[in-house]
């Protein structure tokens, strides 16, 4: 069973989507995000530096954009028995799986990132990559912590990306590398991400998916906080809104499509990371990134 997988933020790069916009259909679906968006974000993924790509207002449209006109761009060869993003990417997966039209999909895309910057301007935050250590000794460390700081993406066995204050990662990557973690990285990002810092934006976000049609999709998705075969708009929607304050469950997402029978995941968008966290959760399957033949 193929299971197709959406990349989140920090898959961007300059020139992504470049070699798409040759495919007339792709290049008319540019123009429309062109004229959504009000600046040609097309330019500054195709050819803009780094920081450009890395503005807010930018890295998360982009990505979506590459990974939902590639996914159109396959035809007839998108047939998903399954699907999931991480993060960013399960806004991707939706409208792939046409749960979301293409419009809807970039409006919310474009008010997360307008409300996730908001959020992260209310208060400093940030996150820490945690390697080597189970995730129940370091959900237990993030629990004693008076600051705020919790779990946020099960990224695979080994590996734990935590989010809170300034405070609190500080105090965890210590107590974390006093426990045995190999490393205890914080990460260069804005903000403290799928934490209870976020609330303001999920609050903001709420509104916009609320009032968003989303339609039975094609296939089950397995979403971020709730990851088991869903196909029920009313709990999608729900599970949206916890999307911002809730962990992004990616482990246990990937062995629920493998209990279900998915042996073939292909990553559709920038980058081929979420093959290496599919390959540390499983060794067992195969893995792709989608490709333009024509």
């Amino acid at each position: 069973m193929k299971a197709y997988i959406f990349p989140g933020q920090g898959a961007q790069f300059s020139g992504m989507g470049k070699e798409l916009y040759q495919l007339a259909a792709a290049k008319d679906l540019f123009e429309k995000a062109n004229e959504i968006i009000g600046f040609r974000i097309s330019d500054i993924m195709f050819s803009g530096s780094d920081e450009e790509l890395k503005q807010t207002k930018v890295t998360q449209p982009a990505i979506f954009l590459h990974s939902v006109i590639l996914a159109k761009s396959l035809g007839n060869e998108f047939k998903p028995d399954m699907v999931a993003g991480h993060s960013l990417g399960e806004f991707s997966a939706l409208v792939a799986a046409s749960a979301l039209s293409f419009e809807d999909g970039l409006k919310l895309v474009i008010a997360r990132a307008n409300a996730m910057q908001k959020a992260c301007e209310i208060e400093p935050s940030t996150m820490a990559a945690i390697l080597g250590l189970g995730d129940d000794v370091v959900e237990k460390i993030c629990a004693q912590i008076q600051e705020v700081v919790v779990p946020a993406n099960y990224n695979c066995p080994g590996q734990l990306v935590i989010s809170g204050s300034i405070a609190g990662i500080d105090e965890a990557c210590q107590k974390l590398t006093e426990a045995g973690a190999k490393r205890a990285l914080k990460l260069n990002v804005g903000g403290a991400f799928h934490s209870p810092m976020m609330e303001p934006a999920r609050l903001e976000l709420q509104q916009a998916i609320e009032a968003t049609n989303i339609q039975t999709p094609v296939c089950p998705i397995y979403q971020n906080v709730d990851p088991r075969a869903n196909t029920n708009p009313e709990q999608i929607k729900l599970n949206l809104i916890t999307q911002l304050t809730g962990a992004v469950r990616w482990t246990q997402t990937i062995e629920n499509m493998l209990a279900d029978g998915a042996n073939d995941f292909i990553e559709v968008g920038p980058g081929n990371v979420l093959q290496g966290l599919v390959k540390k959760v499983s060794r067992e399957v195969k893995t792709s990134s989608a490709l333009i033949t024509g």
